[in-house]
């Protein structure tokens, strides 16, 4: 009975700062977020955020492709003349900002407007280069809400002038469920990387030009 009470008594606060820490990114982003492609406010670039294009036994993941369709769908509704995607490439099996650079242009991009940053590794490396590294002041996020608002959180935290579009998701299932809860961690990690640590990302690497859409 002991240890239970001495665990409820560890457990309890770190359960609060960590549904507090969630609450709060949450309310600081929420402003910035827009869900209608045609009611966004027109920027040179959006700042696409990588993720693995298949799930278990090569089915596709569909937060990959609702990501795809709302970088095709800023695209299309001409508020954006350029496109950085920022993902992980471990191997050359595995190759995140590829495969959306690939798919983008199949979406109907032309290539010559989608800069690739293969050095997005987490989400603070992938905010902290589009300044750093690609130049970009004042640009629009793309990701799921969950995501998207933790990446606000980080750009607004550095000074960035970023608003977010939100790309559709999969509530109720298995793997959203443990993205869910993956996602509460996350967000203990970044406030701790933007305000105790001072995290940097793993490279920074030479200036790369990004071509704009006339």
């Amino acid at each position: 009975m002991k240890r239970l009470k001495s665990l409820l008594l560890f457990l309890v606060p770190v359960l609060v700062v960590i549904g507090l820490l969630d609450f709060y990114i949450s309310y600081r982003a929420d402003p910035y977020i827009y869900t209608d492609a045609r009611k966004v406010p027109p920027r040179k670039t959006a700042l696409l955020l990588g993720t693995n294009k298949y799930i278990a036994k090569g089915k596709i993941n569909y937060y990959y492709r609702y990501r795809i369709e709302a970088a095709a769908a800023l695209w299309k509704a001409g508020k954006i003349r350029a496109i950085v995607v920022s993902g992980s490439k471990n191997s050359r099996y595995y190759n995140e900002t590829r495969s959306m650079y690939l798919d983008l242009i199949a979406a109907g991009i032309p290539r010559q407007y989608i800069a690739q940053d293969f050095a997005g590794f987490r989400t603070l490396d992938s905010i902290v280069r589009a300044e750093a590294v690609f130049d970009l002041k004042e640009y629009i996020i793309i990701s799921q809400k969950f995501h998207l608002e933790r990446a606000l959180f980080i750009a607004r935290a550095k000074g960035q002038k970023v608003i977010g579009f939100e790309a559709r998701a999969r509530s109720g299932t298995k793997a959203a469920l443990r993205m869910q809860f993956r996602e509460y961690l996350a967000r203990v990690k970044a406030f701790l990387d933007v305000y105790l640590l001072q995290t940097e990302p793993k490279i920074y690497g030479k200036k790369e030009k990004v071509q704009y859409r006339p």
